[in-house]
């Protein structure tokens, strides 16, 4: 469904993503674990049309993205690392407002919005400044928006950094969920327990290459480990929250 072949990405001498080849199927949830500045980030970026790479292809349904940029985009959503909401908008503007980007029509727009304000327990919170939401509400209501034009793909950046654990799990039950309904998962993290207990196979990144592919289980079985926090710290040398 989705294949990288060779991707590199150069910040004038620095390479930040270096050579990086790897193929996810339909409805599957695939983490790139990797420590802060491993070049994640920089990886979702290309994916998504934020940036041109130095070298390599993208291809989606064996269709080259660099080649069908425009239609293949309305197939993505893309939950940013970062807040960037509309500050002056309430939640429900937030929505209409990304909907009419997608040129949504009036009704269908009305519909999935308050769909999704349910189904991300944010109903009650509609005509709420987005100031005024916690965080883990602002999470939520990053994927509705997401969300809203009913993408075939997902892309979720570091999804809940700085969540406390049990605002975490939640999202957790809402990317399984978004998965077992055929959405395409592809996350960015680096908690091991998230990709422990969401993804079927993890990548792991280490200074822009990429060093390890396995499922979560297969990964301990391989290395003799308990957990995939041991097999990452001998892979890397390093502990996954730095």
């Amino acid at each position: 469904m989705i294949e990288i072949k060779n991707l590199v990405k150069k910040f004038n001498q620095k390479i930040a993503v270096d050579n990086v080849s790897l193929s996810i199927e339909k409805a599957e949830i695939f983490g790139l674990l990797g420590v802060n500045g491993a070049g994640k980030t920089t990886i979702i970026k290309m994916m998504t049309g934020q940036l041109t790479p130095t070298s390599g292809e993208i291809f989606y349904f064996d269709r080259l993205f660099e080649k069908n940029s425009e239609e293949i985009k309305k197939m993505l959503g893309v939950v940013p690392q970062h807040l960037n909401f509309d500050q002056e908008l309430n939640v429900k503007e937030n929505l209409e407002l990304h909907a009419r980007l997608y040129r949504m029509k009036k009704l269908d727009r009305q519909e999935r919005i308050n769909f999704l304000l349910d189904y991300m327990e944010l109903s009650d919170y509609g005509n709420f400044s987005v100031k005024k939401l916690s965080g883990g509400m602002k999470r939520r209501l990053l994927i509705a928006r997401a969300l809203i034009h009913r993408p075939q793909i997902l892309f979720l950046d570091e999804p809940t950094v700085a969540l406390d654990p049990q605002v975490r799990r939640k999202i957790w039950n809402l990317i399984a969920d978004l998965s077992k309904s055929g959405v395409t998962i592809f996350l960015t993290t680096h908690y091991i327990e998230e990709a422990e207990n969401l993804c079927n196979r993890t990548a792991i990144i280490n200074g822009g290459k990429l060093i390890a592919l396995d499922s979560p289980k297969n990964f301990c079985e391989r290395y003799g480990k308990k957990n995939l926090e041991e097999v990452f710290i001998e892979l890397t040398g390093r502990r996954s929250d730095l």
